[in-house]
C-alpha cells in the first residue's frame, strides 16, 4: 500500500512502535513515523536518526494495555510536557533534525476525559515549545462523554474538537471525517483572519 501510495507526492505517516516495521515501511515510502511509544523501544531512536523522515513523539501514561486503569497526574499539561521536552531533546541528540519533529500530547492515551480536557485548555503550553502539536481527537471517547453520542454520531463533535484544538494552536489534526473537518476549518481560517484584521 505504501509502495502504491508513494507516487502521489504527499506526506505519508505509519503509526508503529516496532522498529522493524518503521524500518520496511520507511523503505516503501513513508516520510513520517508516528510512535505511541515515542522512538522508547530498542532500536527505534537510532533507526530514525539513521533516516530523514519526520518523526511524532506521543506521550502514553503505562501501556496500550494499562494506559487507562486509574490514570493520574498532579500537573497532566506540564508533565506531559516535560516527557515530550525529553523525547524531544533525545531526539536531537541522536541527530534527528528540530525542524523534523512533531509532538502529539496523547488524547485518550492514559488520560482520564478531565485530563484530556485540560490538555486541550492547555495546549498553548505544549505550542510554546515550538515544535508542530499534532492533536488527535476524533470520534474519541471524550466526545461522547460530552455529547452522549456513539461513535458513529460524533462527526460534529470531533469537527468541534479539531477547530477548537487549531484555535489553541495544533498544527495537525488527525480525524476521521476529513471533508467536514477540512471544510469547517476553511470556514474558520476566514473568519479568524477576518476578526484578526478588524
Amino acid at each position: 500500500v505504501i509502495e502504491a501510495l508513494r507516487e502521489l507526492d504527499v506526506p505519508l505517516s505509519i503509526d508503529s512502535f516496532k522498529p522493524q516495521v518503521m524500518r520496511a515501511a520507511l523503505s516503501a515510502g513513508a516520510t513520517l513515523i508516528n510512535d505511541i511509544n515515542a522512538l522508547r523501544a530498542p532500536g527505534a531512536l537510532e533507526l530514525a536518526a539513521a533516516s530523514d523522515a519526520a518523526v511524532c513523539l506521543m506521550h502514553m501514561q503505562g501501556t496500550p494495555q494499562t494506559m487507562q486503569d486509574n490514570p493520574a497526574y498532579q500537573d497532566v499539561v506540564a508533565e506531559v510536557g516535560a516527557f515530550l521536552a525529553e523525547r524531544s531533546a533525545a531526539c536531537m541528540a541522536a541527530g534527528i533534525a528540530r525542524e523534523r519533529i512533531v509532538i502529539d500530547p496523547g488524547f485518550g492515551f492514559g488520560k482520564t476525559p478531565g485530563h484530556n480536557l485540560q490538555l486541550l485548555h492547555g495546549l498553548d503550553r505544549l505550542v510554546a515549545s515550538g515544535h508542530p502539536v499534532l492533536v488527535g481527537l476524533s470520534r474519541k471517547s471524550l466526545l461522547g462523554k460530552l455529547t452522549g453520542r456513539k461513535v458513529s454520531e460524533r462527526v460534529a463533535a470531533s469537527v468541534a474538537a479539531a477547530i477548537a484544538a487549531v484555535a489553541r494552536g495544533a498544527a495537525i489534526v488527525r480525524v476521521h471525517d476529513v471533508a467536514a473537518t477540512r471544510d469547517a476549518l476553511a470556514v474558520w481560517c476566514v473568519a479568524a483572519k477576518s476578526n484578526n484584521q478588524g
